[in-house]
């Protein structure tokens, strides 16, 4: 016998981190990495990759229709700044990553990027 799969589904009240889904009521989706912070290969994203991953951010985010649009584009260039700096304030950086996935959790592609870019950091 064959079964079909159609993908999820969700109903009700639903929370999606990254390419974790939970559905049902208080759905709460939770994504954990090992290797935080790495790229594909196993290595270490450099500031200069996590700002790069920051810029493909605020592009995604000026093509949305998130209701804190501007809010986290100033914020994410905010964060940029602080990466390019001579010496970046890793706290102020985790804080901001915390905040952006905490943000996004329901506009998916936004998610996946907001979870590799807290994860980068925390690798910093």
């Amino acid at each position: 016998m064959q079964q079909k799969n159609n993908g999820i589904s969700a109903s009700g009240g639903s929370n999606v981190v990254g390419n974790a889904v939970a559905s049902g009521k208080g759905a709460r989706a939770e994504v954990h990495y090992t290797g935080a912070g790495q790229d594909d290969d196993g290595r270490q994203r450099s500031p200069q990759e996590i700002g790069d991953l920051l810029a493909q951010l605020i592009d995604r985010l000026q093509q949305s229709d998130h209701p804190e649009r501007d809010d986290l584009i100033e914020a994410a260039q905010d964060a940029r700044e602080e990466l390019a700096s001579e010496t970046p304030r890793r706290g102020k950086l985790k804080l901001f990553a915390r905040a952006l996935v905490d943000a996004v959790p329901r506009f998916t592609a936004l998610a996946s990027l907001a979870v590799t870019i807290e994860q980068a950091i925390h690798g910093l």
